[in-house]
């Protein structure tokens, strides 16, 4: 489902280059809840990034689903993460002027596609995320556990093999995040998806099945969560880091 084989990438700050990856190799088999770990600045945000077909590797290779993606054009770039892939940020990037429902349907009348469609889609998704009673409000309305709910039915939309998600409990309080992580797993198993979340948290790759840890730019290894709680996942995390 996703493969990368000696990932690189550098970037140019000033007169002196920074090696955000060093040859990364990672491969997710099935559809699953995966995580990719590591402190600020290991690059994973990086890493993500080239997953998305935001960026490109300098070198190496990148494949999901079948696709080439280290090697896509712009325009195929922006067509694959349209209808390919879903992508859940941070910051939750809602319209404020838009309700909730027409905030999941923004990317899909963009496209041009049938209104009605989109509607029912739309509701469809909203009332599975449990916010069937909010579809009309509009985001400065909404909590912020609701708000990112909103922006994973928009990733969800066209149906995704593959969802991403960065760091996405960041602006949420714990309730809400903990709500957030058994939702994610829960569209992984029910929707036959590979969902890969990017966090720093032990807490958050808990609920994930497999984590792979990601330390100055090299994937260390990786390992299954096999029930551990967040205390268990610090524990391994630590054993393939040297790091506390």
């Amino acid at each position: 489902m996703i493969t990368c084989n000696a990932v690189t990438k550098s970037y140019d700050l000033g007169d002196r280059s920074v090696q955000a990856l060093r040859g990364v190799d990672m491969s997710i088999e099935e559809p699953g809840f995966y995580a990719i770990m590591g402190r600020s600045g290991s690059g994973k945000s990086t890493l993500l990034h080239l997953l998305c077909a935001l960026d490109r590797p300098d070198s190496g290779e990148i494949h999901i689903a079948g696709r080439a993606i280290h090697s896509l054009s712009e325009r195929d770039a922006t067509t694959f993460r349209g209808s390919e892939i879903g992508i859940v940020f941070q910051q939750f990037n809602l319209i404020s002027t838009l309700s909730a429902r027409e905030n999941v349907s923004l990317p899909g009348d963009l496209r041009g596609f049938e209104s009605k469609e989109l509607r029912r889609r739309s509701e469809e998704l909203l009332d599975r995320l449990g916010l069937g009673d909010r579809m009309d409000h509009l985001p400065q309305a909404l909590s912020g556990g609701e708000q990112q709910r909103v922006a994973i039915a928009r990733s969800l939309l066209f149906k995704p093999p593959v969802l991403f998600a960065d760091e996405p409990t960041g602006n949420l309080d714990s309730g809400s995040s903990a709500k957030l992580w058994a939702l994610l797993g829960e569209i992984a198993t029910e929707d036959n998806m590979t969902v890969v979340m990017v966090t720093h948290e032990a807490t958050a790759a808990a609920h994930c099945q497999r984590v792979f840890v990601l330390v100055d730019g090299k994937m260390t290894g990786d390992f299954e969560v096999e029930g551990a709680d967040g205390l268990g996942v610090a524990a391994r995390y630590s054993e393939l880091t040297g790091q506390a």
